[in-house]
């Protein structure tokens, strides 16, 4: 799809790859590929808070599209308001630990890294995209570079 960023593959991905002594991104592609890896699970952890706190979102009960449209926007917003009004909530303290990695089997279902999902898109915009992801690879390490 157009403005799908992906990972540079054959590199390094996951978190628990860039743990440890000497696991250190050292080339450009892992350092990519270590931001883009630690922002996802951020994403998964947000949406991993929300289904561990509302249970249907997991699995939508068989309601009409009609009804069923309004049950995440509900969910959010109880969510945020928890979020604003309860600093000692159990389930933010849990997920908002830096060190989570969220487990494959709390992602959505057919959702598997290690098998790449066939995308509908031109070469193009497959270029187009790469050379944004090369762009924001060269800040990152540019950035790295500087920060001592």
């Amino acid at each position: 799809m157009p403005g799908f960023l992906s990972p540079y593959r054959g590199e390094r991905y996951h978190l628990n790859n860039f743990r440890g002594h000497g696991q250190r991104p050292k080339k450009i592609e892992d350092w990519f590929n270590f931001r883009h890896s630690s922002l996802r699970n951020v994403i998964e952890r947000c949406f991993g808070v929300l289904k561990a706190r509302f249970p249907i979102l997991k699995q939508m009960p068989p309601y009409s599209v009609r009804t069923q449209k309004y049950i995440p926007t509900a969910c959010f917003t109880v969510h945020n308001w928890i979020r604003m009004h309860d600093d000692n909530d159990d389930l933010f303290r849990e997920y908002s630990q830096e060190n989570m990695v969220m487990r494959q089997c709390q992602r959505a279902s057919g959702s598997n890294s290690q098998n790449p999902v066939e995308i509908d898109i031109t070469r193009g915009q497959l270029r187009r995209m790469s050379n944004v992801r090369d762009r924001i690879a060269e800040q990152i390490w540019a950035s790295m570079n500087h920060s001592g």
